[in-house]
């Protein structure tokens, strides 16, 4: 059993993203891949696009059990865009299951034009990290998001620099969030706790501690912090203690 999805604006490109086997016949450029699942880049007009496709979710029951990893990904990036979170648009998207297990999957996400990750402004220590004004902008932006992601309960469980894309006007987006999910009680702060960890953990090689604080208070909406606030920065910083 087969189900796929593609958006109306889309139709014009039916022929190669009109169906799941179509999809999986598409050749490109292979940018990962490992023994479950691959990224190409297509295409078609002048736009790229980005296709992931999946075959399989593990061995034994997790071919039954849980969530398709490809089905959280287009969700969690719908999410986004519903909660305001800028993001790459999902235009097709789908699983295959063979009775009860599931089979194989598909994602395929426009371009964001002239975008880069953080994580390669940082590994050539871009003169940008250096401008107050351009990182105190670019904090706004992901103190907004961030926030709004865990106002839903919500967080991303990998808030790395490099799932965060920048472009030319200094816009900032979210992208690859395959193991983001909504938590309760501890697990939520304890989550919670993890993005911010994610984020500090390239940030204090590269931001001072002032630029680091005034991004968790523009992220509380604070002006000072309280005690569950300093409590939480101590985690925060210790964090990844013993696993770097």
């Amino acid at each position: 059993m087969a189900g796929w999805n593609l958006e109306p604006a889309y139709r014009h490109l039916d022929q190669d993203f009109g169906s799941l086997d179509a999809v999986f016949a598409l050749k490109g450029e292979r940018l990962t891949h490992d023994p479950l699942s691959e990224v190409i880049r297509v295409e078609r007009g002048g736009i790229h696009y980005y296709v992931k496709r999946y075959r399989g979710a593990g061995k034994g029951l997790r071919r039954y059990l849980g969530k398709p990893r490809v089905k959280a990904e287009w969700q969690n990036l719908k999410r986004f865009a519903k909660w305001g979170i800028p993001t790459a648009d999902v235009i097709a998207w789908g699983l295959e299951r063979k009775g009860l297990a599931y089979d194989r999957g598909a994602m395929i996400t426009r371009e964001l034009p002239h975008t880069e990750d953080l994580s390669a402004l940082a590994k050539r220590q871009d003169p940008r990290l250096k401008d107050r004004a351009w990182v105190d902008g670019l904090s706004r932006q992901l103190a907004l998001y961030t926030r709004a992601m865990h106002e839903h309960c919500f967080t991303h469980n990998d808030l790395k620099w490099r799932n965060l894309l920048i472009d030319k006007e200094d816009r900032l987006y979210l992208i690859d969030c395959p193991n983001g999910d909504f938590w309760r009680g501890f697990w939520l702060k304890y989550r919670i706790t993890k993005d911010l960890a994610c984020l500090d953990k390239v940030a204090k090689y590269h931001l001072s501690a002032t630029q680091r604080l005034r991004f968790y208070l523009q992220y509380t909406q604070r002006l000072r912090l309280n005690a569950a606030d300093k409590q939480r920065v101590r985690h925060v910083v210790r964090f990844f203690e013993g696993r770097e």
